[in-house]
């Protein structure tokens, strides 16, 4: 984009960032309008407004696409300067990834563990339920995503990583206390369980799935952490839906019980990125695939 002036969408970017002009302003260490001024000069430029002037501002989305273009210019400047100025004292590669709590808790770290041991890469994690992940890339707020949708955003790539399989579970004592008239719509609707957070919808489909529940559980519980999920299940506070993968000693201990066998959520996972990657981009997206494959169930 010949003639564009980057300042102008650093600028974008930090109104967004801060939430306001007016901080903007005292984080670029120049005054309010020139902040505004820079702005108009980048619409100007694309003849189309980049940001909804509201409290907060948001982009409009020609501006999200800007900032998605000036994130990916961001990450290809950072890689290249090692080599071009000769300094490894450079700042580190920014890696931004969109995921699921689930896949952070399991398989990603240790698929990512090569990359973050041998390169000078910080990975920042945006952590929303699978169904939404996919937001943050059409935003261009990350480089890439772990998402259920298949069909790729306009100009990006998916490639299929594998199935999550999600399990009903409790723990003896749980099932003793809520289950002992056995597991059916009227028990699972009164026992207290677990959801990502209010946005998250699979407990509720999973009940009018497999039980035809037409109402809500009684008591659900909105907790952020997949690690907790199992914290809860395990102590005999709730009963949740958790990845195979995720409880397999617990299972296997029998300190939990998949109590509606036959049963599960099965989630196809999609990893989502920019074509023509090279280098440490390349590699991120070769690691997450190879890896997710090799243990998740295809």
């Amino acid at each position: 984009m010949r003639g564009l002036d980057y300042r102008w969408v650093a600028a974008l970017d930090i109104v967004l960032h801060q939430g306001s002009f007016e901080r903007a302003a005292q984080t670029l260490c120049i005054s309010q309008s020139a902040v505004s001024q820079r702005i108009k000069q980048l619409e100007r430029f694309l003849a189309q407004p980049v940001l909804v002037r509201s409290i907060p501002p948001k982009p409009t989305p020609i501006g999200k696409k800007i900032l998605g273009l000036y994130r990916r210019v961001q990450l290809l400047e950072q890689e290249a300067m090692p080599e071009l100025r000769n300094d490894p004292a450079v700042r580190p590669v920014t890696l931004s990834i969109a995921t699921n709590a689930d896949s952070l808790a399991t398989w990603l770290l240790p698929a990512l563990q090569p990359l973050m041991e041998k390169e000078h890469v910080a990975f920042h994690f945006a952590i929303l339920d699978e169904s939404r992940s996919i937001e943050k890339m059409k935003n261009g707020e990350v480089l890439g995503a772990i998402s259920l949708a298949d069909k790729p955003l306009a100009g990006c790539d998916s490639e299929f990583l594998g199935k999550m399989e999600y399990l009903c579970v409790a723990s003896p004592a749980f099932v003793e206390r809520y289950f002992q008239q056995g597991v059916n719509a009227n028990t699972l609707i009164k026992a207290p369980s677990v959801s990502f957070d209010i946005q998250d919808d699979q407990h509720t489909r999973f009940l009018k799935e497999h039980f035809s529940c037409q109402l809500d559980p009684m008591i659900n519980h909105k907790v952020g952490s997949s690690e907790a999920f199992v914290a809860l299940a395990k102590s005999g506070l709730a009963y949740c839906l958790i990845p195979r993968i995720q409880i397999a000693e617990e299972l296997l201990s029998g300190a939990l019980m998949n109590v509606t066998p036959g049963l599960a959520v099965t989630n196809n996972m999609y990893w989502h990125h920019w074509p023509l990657e090279t280098g440490v981009l390349k590699r991120l997206s070769t690691d997450i695939v190879r890896y997710a494959r090799s243990v998740l169930p295809q």
